[in-house]
């Protein structure tokens, strides 16, 4: 014997999406920049070094003597000789007067007057020792330096941005559905 049967055929919906990416494109430019150093102010203020060197003496020590120096010795010497010379001249002259009182002045004079000083012999350098005198100033040297700041100039750029934004639509695949099938309702007559 056959029942009757309901077969029941069911078929869910089937739902899709239907997706559209979103696009983001973002560029950044770049900056705009220039920068520039201007030069320093250098200034130099120098003051030379002074050399001096005197060596008066030296040439003195060596017999070369300027003009002015040499007059000045002869007339020094000069001088000098003709007062020893009036000493010398005034005690024989009172030697002479005392005559009375013995001796023999004359012969001792005429001895005193032939007879020419000692020479006298040593060692020396010439020219001596420190006879050239050196003196030195420093020279001086000054120097300002003003600086300069750095001239930047910058511009920015805003970033260039593009968006599509996405979509999403939802779209049925397949519909639902539900089949129903009746079977065996009506018995089927036996022979």
């Amino acid at each position: 014997m056959q029942l009757p049967q309901i077969r029941l055929q069911s078929q869910f919906v089937q739902l899709g999406l239907n997706i559209q990416q979103p696009k983001q494109e973002i560029e950044q430019p770049q900056a705009i920049q220039s920068i520039e150093q201007p030069q320093a102010v250098v200034t130099m203020e120098t003051t030379p070094g002074q050399l001096t060197i005197d060596q008066t003496k030296a040439r003195e020590d060596l017999d070369l003597k300027n003009l002015s120096k040499r007059v000045e010795e002869f007339a020094q010497n000069g001088y000098q000789d003709w007062l020893s010379g009036l000493a010398r001249r005034a005690e024989q002259g009172r030697e002479l007067a005392a005559i009375e009182n013995g001796g023999n002045p004359i012969a001792s004079q005429a001895r005193q007057n032939s007879e020419g000083p000692e020479k006298q012999f040593n060692i020396g350098w010439i020219p001596s020792y420190g006879s050239v005198k050196i003196n030195y100033k420093p020279g001086k040297v000054n120097i300002q330096v003003e600086q300069q700041k750095p001239v930047i100039r910058a511009e920015t750029r805003k970033p260039i941005h593009n968006y599509t934004p996405g979509k999403v639509n939802p779209e049925i695949l397949q519909n639902n559905s539900l089949d129903i099938d009746f079977i065996n309702l009506f018995p089927e007559k036996s022979e």
